[in-house]
């Protein structure tokens, strides 16, 4: 099985990080948060990614490729025949990982298609850069082949950004609620596709994937929703990168099931 991850948008609204790193690269706890997402999957046993490359992609690259000597400690013998002993493994020795350039300003659905050659199975994952959740992968794997569509989104309850009043009609506050969950379920990501969903996505790099392909897939009846109730969070600003790390170094991260 694999898992497409989005990892090619500017990040513009957490410039303060994004300025030299793409924002799967932002680091919570000290790992980026792309080691997080992934980790979360392999915890279900999952662990064949293709990364979606864009905005200072190389920094992604060169971060797996210089991998063993960040993770292990290793002895180098120098000269022309230049020998690497590892020692020790790392927790990733099976991750298999694959890194493709997408494009600078592609979005989402354009960079969905340009991987398509490498999609070999005919059930695959989708999943963003920046989101991290502690749900039940297997349980959404399940939940997707049980009913037969194409393409299953993870849905969450959103919480408003915004402290909400409860008025009497004297304008006396009868409730306060600082960032309660309101009506309604989002999409998190967390998608699973079957490959009939590249035929949705339309030719070109402005292909958005939550704009005419899945509008197209809900209206033809195509599109099922797992209903997560757990941890879902989102890393868009430099205020949530604060708030995410705060969690990690509090040792309060529900993402962390491994």
């Amino acid at each position: 099985m694999k898992v497409v991850i989005l990892c090619g948008g500017q990040g513009t609204r957490l410039r303060e990080e994004t300025e030299f790193r793409p924002k799967p690269m932002v680091e919570v706890g000290g790992r980026p948060i792309l080691w997080h997402i992934m980790k979360g999957y392999a915890h279900h046993g999952i662990r064949d990614f293709v990364l979606c490359l864009g905005y200072r992609g190389n920094f992604i690259k060169e971060y797996f490729l210089n991998y063993e000597a960040k993770n292990n400690d290793f002895t180098i013998s120098l000269g022309q025949r230049q020998q690497i002993e590892y020692h020790g493994q790392h927790e990733e020795q099976d991750f298999r990982v694959t890194l493709v350039d997408t494009g600078l300003d592609t979005m989402t659905g354009g960079r969905i298609r340009r991987v398509k050659p490498h999609i070999v199975d005919s059930t695959f994952m989708v999943t963003y850069g920046d989101g991290v959740s502690n749900v039940d992968l297997q349980r959404l794997l399940e939940f997707h082949r049980s009913h037969g569509r194409l393409a299953t989104v993870t849905s969450v309850r959103p919480t408003s950004r915004f402290g909400l009043l409860a008025l009497s009609a004297e304008s006396q506050v009868t409730q306060f609620a600082e960032k309660p969950e309101v009506d309604g379920w989002m999409s998190a990501g967390f998608f699973v596709f079957e490959r009939q969903v590249f035929d949705y996505l339309e030719d070109g790099d402005s292909c958005i994937l939550e704009r005419a392909p899945l509008e197209r897939l809900a209206r033809e009846g195509q599109l099922m929703a797992f209903r997560h109730e757990g941890f879902f969070f989102a890393m868009d600003t430099y205020r949530e990168y604060q708030y995410i790390n705060g969690l990690w170094d509090k040792g309060q991260a529900p993402w962390k099931v491994w």
